[in-house]
Formats: structure tokens, sequence, C-alpha cells
């Protein structure tokens, strides 16, 4: 699954309908997948890799063992609880040009891809969803707030939309985000999506439909909150950034704080978070010579390709929650704490959304600035394909900047960690003790996101 490249016309995209979610896209040599919708020119890194590695571990446990001497609970407390109010002039005003932002942007997606340019470089459609929405905009959510409560299009139709306000079954909780996103990435593996803006424009189509029956059925505050994967991950991301909205504004916090605390309540939560963190390593690992290597022998054997991929990218999620899941039992026993598991896991699954978010920084920074002239150029002539794409070339040194961001990101989730666990356990020794299988379960998908950032990526066989 591969996403425009000057060099190579149009390319396979991926649908995470902007979810979730590889390595730093770089305007250069092979291609792979990036988190869970694109994928790209990836630079190998001469530096060796086992040197990658270790260092990334050992960087993850060093933080560990560094927090673990902030053990002033007053400190860990002000800095979690620090806020600054930002009042925002005119709110309706911008909310309400938000909203026809996004009302355009979908109407945009539907119209240029289905009478736009055939080629996915040069569609608005195609440029719309995964240089300005998936990347762009998903930067934003977490590196400074989530707009796309106010953006939706979706919400936006919603509200002048009847509701039947059927009961939504609360044994199905946010279950129906979780098999979505893992649809949806399946999905964006497997199907042709960004080489046809036709496709994207009827995709566009069916999930406006789709989502406006659920609204009519269940209300927009449910469907959105609980059903929908698009507003989930986008939330999801919302809540590591430092801007979130106050009553009366914006509200300034420190980065990631806003993972401590309210994030989850089941787990089916949990489930969404562990989902996330896999979608955007399957989608990097799709791209990677042992990916190859695991699907070639089982597709000439005669398994549909599609089914193999669908294979994989269940069998990986369910080690990936099991891993967690015996992490949080572990640190239960460590503690001899009375809490359960399942309060454990929904305390301590959040803070893995800083790793996430690192990931998708990863691989789409360079992405996006390499493809934002197309972008840009599109928009001014959106039907007409320019002669030539212009784009901007990125240095060689920018792949550190890939690197940096998968580690900054798991040294964020293991301080919300620290700060969660002071927060539940009344002794120090205990609160230190019970991020150790946590701390040991970050530094196994510490090594594993920087082994897919140094490999080589290739093109799949069979995508």
């Amino acid at each position: 699954m591969q996403r425009p490249d000057p060099r190579r016309g149009p390319f396979i995209h991926r649908l995470a309908a902007g979810l979730v979610l590889g390595a730093i896209l770089l305007a250069g040599t092979a291609a792979g997948h990036g988190g869970s919708l694109a994928s790209g020119a990836r630079e190998s890194i001469a530096i060796p890799l086992w040197l990658f590695l270790a260092t990334g571990g050992g960087a993850v446990g060093a933080s560990f063992l560094l927090a673990s001497f902030v053990t002033d609970r007053l400190l860990v407390e002000r800095l979690d609880d620090w806020r600054r109010a930002i009042p925002v002039p005119g709110e309706r005003i911008v909310v309400r040009a938000m909203q026809s932002l996004g009302l355009i942007g979908l109407g945009a997606v539907i119209v240029f891809g289905l009478v736009g340019p055939p080629e996915a470089i040069a569609n608005v459609s195609v440029l719309l969803v995964w240089v300005g929405w998936w990347s762009g905009l998903a930067m934003v959510a977490y590196l400074v707030g989530n707009p796309w409560p106010a953006l939706n299009p979706w919400r936006t139709i919603a509200a002048v939309l009847p509701s039947l306000d059927r009961h939504y079954p609360d044994r199905l909780a946010a279950w129906p985000s979780v098999a979505g996103l893992l649809a949806l990435v399946w999905i964006e593996v497997v199907s042709p999506l960004a080489d046809d803006p036709r496709l994207l424009a009827l995709v566009a189509i069916g999930y406006t439909l789709v989502t406006m029956v659920g609204v009519v059925l269940f209300g927009a505050d449910v469907w959105f909150d609980r059903v929908d994967p698009v507003a989930r991950v986008f939330s999801a991301y919302g809540h590591v950034a430092p801007l979130t909205r106050a009553p009366d504004g914006l509200s300034l916090r420190l980065p990631g704080v806003g993972l401590s605390r309210g994030v989850a309540t089941d787990w089916s939560d949990v489930a969404f978070v562990v989902a996330l963190v896999w979608t955007t390593t399957y989608d990097g690992m799709v791209a990677t010579p042992l990916g190859d290597a695991i699907v070639v022998p089982l597709a000439e054997a005669g398994l549909p390709p599609v089914l193999v991929y669908a294979g994989g990218l269940l069998v990986g999620y369910a080690l990936f929650l099991l891993a967690f899941w015996l992490a949080v039992r572990a640190s239960q026993r460590i503690t001899s704490t009375r809490l359960s598991v399942r309060q454990l896991a929904i305390l301590f699954a959040p803070p893995l959304l800083a790793i996430a978010a690192g990931y998708h920084l990863a691989h789409y920074l360079g992405y996006f600035l390499n493809l934002v002239p197309a972008f840009v150029a599109a928009m001014t002539a959106p039907m007409a394909a320019p002669a030539s794409v212009p784009v901007l070339a990125i240095p060689g040194w920018f792949s550190g900047i890939a690197l940096a961001a998968v580690v900054l990101g798991h040294l964020l989730a293991i301080w919300i960690a620290h700060t969660v666990a002071y927060d539940v356990f009344p002794g120090r020794l205990q609160a230190i003790r019970s991020q150790y299988p946590l701390v040991i379960v970050m530094v196994v998908y510490t090594m594993v996101s920087l082994w897919i950032v140094t490999t080589p990526a290739i093109d799949p066989q069979y995508l």
C-alpha cells in the first residue's frame, strides 16, 4: 500500500480513514508503509541497526530510572495540574468557520475525486485526504490540539438531522470503534484506494451514509464518542496535545498530561488504545522484507493474500494486547494492590497514546513536507494535472527526526505512566515497582518501531 509519490505516479494509499495509524517518509528510496494510511520513500540509515535498537531501548529504560528519582508527590501533582487559560475571542465565529471549512473539504473530496484528474499525485481529493487531513491535521491534533470536533463535517451535518434516540447497547461499549479501526487498516492495506480518486470519492460517500444512519439511530454524541473510529483516533491524539477545550476558551497544559486521567473507562477503551499502537506498527512491518517473507510462502501455498494480511493484522493485535495484559497483571502482583487487572489496565493504557503519536510523527512529517508543494499546486488548479509535480526535497539528515520522534514518544509515555503510578499507589516504592513490567513492554515496542524505521522498505509483492 503506498501513497502518491512524484517519482512513481499514483500509488496505493490506505484507508484507515484517517486513522491512525512505519518510518520517516523521506523523498528518496524504497517504499514503505506508514502509520495506518500512507507509505513512502525511506532512506537507509548508515549507523548499524543493533546500535539504534540498543540506544533506543536503553534510552527508554534510562528515562524510567531518571523518572524514578522524581519521588516528590507534590512536584508530580503540580506538573500534572499546571494549566493556563487562553481566551478565544469570537469563539463562536471561529467554530462556525471551521465547520464550514470541514463541509467544503468533504465536498472537495467527493467532487474532485469524481471529476478531477485521474492521477493521484495531482488530484485534490487524494492530496487533501492524505497530505492535508491525515498527515497535517493529525499532527496538529497531538502537537497542538484536536481541531476535529469542529472540523468534522459529519458532526456538522448531524446537527441538522433528526434522531430516533434508539438505546445504544451498553454491552457494546466502544468495541465497534475497535473493530472499525482494524477493518479500516485492513482495507487500507489491501485496497487500491489512493490509486483511484474515484474510488476514494465513493468511499467518502459511503462513509457519510453509514455515519448519518448511525447518527439518526443513536444520536451524534453516542456515535462519535463510542462508534466512529475516525473521531476516536483524533480524540485519542488530542489527549497528548498541550491545548484542550475549556469552558471559557482554551487551556494550556504540559504535553501528555491529558493522558493521566479519564481517557479510558472500560476494557473496550483499553483495546482501542492498543489497537492504535499496533496498527502503526503493522503498517510499517508490512513493507519490510520480514513482512514479505511471511506473506509470500503462505500466498504461494494457496491462501488468498488479502486473508493472509487480515490474519497477520489480527494475530499481531492479539499479541500486542496480550503483552500489555500480562504486563498489567505482573504489575498487580508485584505491588500486591487490591486494584483489579481491569482497573490497572484502564489507568495505564492511555500513556501508550504518546507512543502512537510518536510513531505517526516519525512516519508523516517528512512525507507531509515533501508533498506540501504538490498539494498547493493541486489546490490552485484542481481540474488540471500539472506537467511536473512540485515537491520539496528532504535532506538525508532529516531521517534522524524519525528516530527522535519514536524515542520521545516513548519517553513521554513513561513519564505519564510514572505520574499515574504516583497518583494510584500510596507508597513510593510501590509506585516505582508497579512500572517495571510496563517499562519492559515499552522497551520492546521501542525496539520494534526503531527496527521498522531503520529497515530498508520494499514494495510488498502482493500489494
